[in-house]
């Protein structure tokens, strides 16, 4: 786990730091004394072994080869984040009618809302890392799944590359055996980097450090705002320092062992994955409106999640109401201001695509603001960082490199070529260990709505603390109750089992 005993010492009035490649701003910190000791999971033997696996008795498990379970995962795996209805096919996806599985044609599965694509276009053009010496691959997928008549999603149609080509093909699960698992292999490979740097490292722990430097630099102890805050910003900025230093570094782990490198990081930060950042996306209402998944079944990431931006965005309000009786109020607040207005330019870069509001001018805006912040900081971040290992720590279901480049023409494939595909020995073991890492809870975990310090002595605000976690306590109790009757519980949105803050 990463959890800091020892002290870090920075500026009490911080100052930003402008990150290469546009990413999102961050603290320039000045450590007097920092020991870290980084926890190893290395398994005897194989940690340093440059061998490629012999055959899949060694890695063992088998249902990461069903069609359901690759479905399943983008609904309810690490990474929820990228699936979306499609209601058009890509003009650059030539999906025909014959690889549905049910229906007569994509048109009317399309109309009735049982397509879904996932596209990973970010990675097009996208050169990965050299690992020992040898060329790594990453593609850029489109996936197409429909859901069937009992309300499964299962995939369809798979194309690797972004542009249509004889030595593109479209691969479907009536292809032979070894062709599709590799395609499903490419796509889980990609998705472990989208995960990782656009839904992990930016949308979670990198924006939490945006709120709680602009927090610190731009609202005094005494304010509300800081008071209701300050507990879902607790580690941030240690975990985040420790990550710059051990994961995204020159000699971190993404270098190291990985098919990417910090070139990719700030390229998909920059161009691509920062301007798809917006206001929208990082409201889970709206999210889940604008990318059509309102009715699909079995998403208890939206079901949970919802739920919760419900609790804590009744909990703000309950809180911020009570200070401000008036838009005017809010509008004449310097305090407030600054912190939107810091975020704005340093967290988004003063981008007004982003939707990202400048100004604050009436309360029911900085509940909605400030209910985004606390989610993003706590139940977000529990979804795309607790499953890591769940999903991750096995590595053929999510590979973080893959050493040969993708199949050109159906019917090559077989047993060896999956193989030589995935990372040899020593990157699994050692990606295992980061996965384990990451997912481990900190030694002293405070569970989301639970608060160690008494910031609030007023007793309306204590009053509504309270009532906010006796909601926790209640949704906790009906996801415990469902997942009794889950094949595979999801836990992901749990309070109970979730952080106030980015702490890992």
């Amino acid at each position: 786990m990463l959890y800091i005993k020892w002290p870090l010492f920075f500026s009490v009035f911080p100052s930003w730091k402008e990150n290469d490649g546009g990413l999102p701003h961050c603290i320039i910190v000045k450590l007097l004394f920092l020991y870290i000791r980084l926890a190893s999971l290395k398994l005897k033997g194989l940690a340093d072994c440059m061998d490629n696996w012999k055959n899949f008795d060694d890695i063992g498990c088998e249902r990461w080869r069903h069609d359901d379970f690759f479905a399943y995962q983008f609904l309810n795996g690490a990474n929820p984040m990228v699936i979306q209805r499609c209601t058009a096919l890509p003009s650059n996806f030539p999906v025909t009618d014959d690889m549905l599985l049910h229906g007569q044609s994509l048109a009317d599965e399309m109309k009735n809302g049982n397509i879904f694509l996932c596209n990973y276009k970010n990675f097009d053009g996208v050169q990965p890392n050299i690992i020992n010496g040898k060329a790594q691959y990453l593609m850029a997928p489109l996936v197409l799944l429909q859901k069937t008549p009992n309300d499964k999603l299962m995939p369809i149609a798979i194309q690797l590359k972004q542009t249509p080509a004889d030595d593109n093909p479209i691969f479907g699960p009536n292809d032979p055996k070894y062709d599709w698992l590799l395609a499903k292999t490419f796509v889980r490979s990609a998705e472990f980097t989208e995960h990782e740097l656009n839904s992990h490292l930016l949308r979670t722990h990198l924006l939490a450090e945006v709120f709680a430097v602009s927090l610190l630099r731009s609202v005094s102890m005494v304010h509300p705002l800081y008071k209701l805050l300050m507990p879902h910003t607790r580690y941030t900025l240690q975990i985040n320092i420790l990550a710059r230093k051990f994961l995204v570094s020159d000699t971190g782990f993404f270098k190291m062992v990985c098919k990417n490198t910090n070139l990719q990081s700030k390229l998909l930060s920059k161009h691509r994955s920062l301007s798809s950042l917006t206001y929208r996306s990082l409201c889970i209402p709206d999210d889940i409106a604008d990318r059509g998944l309102e009715s699909v079944p079995n998403f208890y990431y939206r079901d949970d999640g919802l739920r919760l931006w419900n609790i804590i965005n009744s909990f703000v309000k309950g809180i911020l109401k009570y200070y401000y009786k008036s838009d005017k109020e809010v509008q004449n607040d310097s305090e407030l201001q600054n912190w939107i207005g810091d975020i704005f330019e340093h967290g988004f870069l003063s981008r007004e695509s982003s939707g990202i509001p400048q100004r604050f001018s009436t309360v029911d805006e900085l509940v909605k603001f400030v209910t985004m912040v606390i989610f993003t900081c706590s139940a977000q971040h529990s979804a795309v960082n607790t499953g890591q290992f769940d999903y991750g720590g096995f590595m053929p279901n999510t590979p973080i490199t893959l050493q040969l480049p993708p199949p050109i023409k159906k019917g090559l494939a077989n047993e060896n070529t999956l193989l030589q595909t995935l990372p040899m020995v020593s990157e699994t073991v050692n990606g295992m260990a980061v996965m384990w890492l990451l997912s481990k809870p900190s030694s002293d975990f405070v569970a989301l709505g639970q608060y160690r310090e008494e910031y609030f002595t007023e007793e309306t605000a204590c009053e509504v603390i309270k009532v906010f976690q006796e909601e926790l306590k209640k949704l906790s109790e009906g996801i415990k109750k469902r997942n009794e009757s889950l094949e595979i519980p999801y836990t992901y949105m749990d309070p109970a089992l979730m952080e106030n803050s980015v702490a890992i």
